[in-house]
């Protein structure tokens, strides 16, 4: 590719292209929380019929008049949002080092990531019976079989879960220290739309971060156990904080910050710099 091509994709890519997939894919990530976060409401309440996960998600949207389109615009939304994220890979992101290694390799993660969520979104709007509805447990519970299965598979999942603690501190700690306003677009969010942010990225983000942190303690439980039916999915991470102590409440407030970290997607798709 010569200079100029390279410079024309460049362009594109920070263009009106790019802020249009970025702002579908976060206003998309934002129904599935919010949709979950109904769903694990529900469960707290004694109504667990349906699954409060990205499948559980997509068969509630599927009930829903035009179902159909709304599946498919889902899944072109999710799409987007890989997309860009391929873009961050490739051109770098807003914000301090956003062409650092350390960012693009975050922002490829995040490319194969989503990437992968919207695939299972569209095989879903295709064929409702596509894997598209999959459990999440089941699938936790599958793949932690066949890690365990390989050479030191039992400290590769140790280490995963590990690391999936840590991406929930991260998550939580990120969003106490309303680290998001350096993404913002500050000056145009009112004194009102500031507190709405604020409180949906700090209550959203530190729930994220303890559902996060807790699927990874499961599967850290499940690789020293060595039983990968100790490992869990989203649902079923969900509905074992209502065996704690607290009983349901703690499942009726991680439920509300899941749903708040949804209403924050959606702030994030109009405020964000992208």
């Amino acid at each position: 590719m010569t200079w100029r091509g390279r410079a024309g994709a460049r362009r594109a890519a920070n263009g009106s292209v790019r802020e249009g997939a970025a702002r579908a894919g976060l206003t998309a990530r934002g129904v599935i929380y919010l949709l979950v976060g109904v769903l694990a409401l529900r469960i707290a309440f004694g109504d667990g019929q349906r699954q409060a996960d990205r499948g559980g998600a997509l068969a509630e949207l599927a009930d829903k008049p035009f179902g159909a389109v709304l599946l498919w615009a889902l899944g072109i939304g999710l799409v987007g949002m890989a997309l860009w994220r391929l873009t961050e890979a490739l051109f770098g992101s807003v914000g301090k080092n956003g062409r650092s290694p350390r960012k693009r390799l975050l922002s490829l993660a995040r490319c194969a990531f989503y990437a992968f969520v919207a695939s299972s979104v569209l095989a879903f709007a295709v064929d409702r019976g596509s894997s598209g509805s999959g459990s999440s447990d089941r699938q936790s519970r599958d793949l932690t079989a066949r890690v365990m299965e390989a050479p030191a598979g039992q400290w590769l999942v140790g280490i995963g879960g590990a690391v999936i603690i840590g991406a929930g501190v991260w998550i939580g700690v990120q969003a106490v220290r309303r680290k998001y306003h350096d993404k913002l677009k500050i000056g145009e969010l009112s004194p009102r739309a500031r507190r709405l942010v604020d409180v949906t990225g700090v209550g959203g983000g530190a729930a994220r971060g303890l559902v996060f942190a807790a699927v990874g303690g499961f599967a850290i439980r499940a690789a020293i156990a060595y039983e990968p039916d100790k490992a869990k999915g989203l649902d079923d991470t969900l509905r074992s904080f209502a065996g704690t102590p607290l009983g349901p409440w703690l499942l009726v407030c991680v439920s509300a910050g899941l749903m708040l970290f949804g209403v924050f997607s959606f702030a994030l798709a109009r405020w964000r710099r992208v």
